[in-house]
């Protein structure tokens, strides 16, 4: 989660929220990073999380993460979340809880959604202190 705070920072040097993700190889290497660009880059998918992802699927040469965990500073939204079954990683840790978008746990679960035919296993509340005071330090100071 220290390497995603990081990379959170590097974020707010562009504008974005700060919002950091790590992608870890199944045996604890790190094969991709990402903080949010949306607005370094007018992308409005450059979350953190797909970025990191989609650097991931290219370091391994293919798009399945099986075995592999995503480290994220913030709850993932909808788009993410998608994302992240979608890629087939093993595990999702996040820090901060996102009450008004977050998709794996508090305000929707789709991650572990029955329905889907693949759930990650999701840890939650990693650092969630150090991990909600940089947003809400940069939010205040907006």
């Amino acid at each position: 989660m220290r390497l995603a705070l990081d990379e959170a920072g590097r974020a707010t040097k562009g504008g974005d929220v700060p919002v950091g993700a790590v992608v870890l190889s199944a045996d604890g290497s790190v094969l991709a990073t990402g903080h949010n660009e949306r607005e370094a880059t007018g992308d409005p998918t450059a979350h953190a999380e797909v970025l990191a992802l989609r650097r991931a699927a290219t370091a391994l040469g293919e798009w399945r993460l099986s075995g592999c965990t995503l480290v994220v500073t913030l709850e993932p939204c909808t788009m993410c979340a998608g994302a992240l079954q979608q890629s087939r990683v093993d595990r999702v840790v996040y820090g901060a809880r996102d009450e008004k978008a977050g998709a794996a746990g508090s305000l929707w679960d789709l991650v572990r959604d029955r329905r889907l035919n693949h759930r990650p296993e999701v840890i939650e509340g990693v650092l969630a202190d150090e991990c909600a005071r940089l947003l809400t330090d940069f939010f205040r100071n907006r």
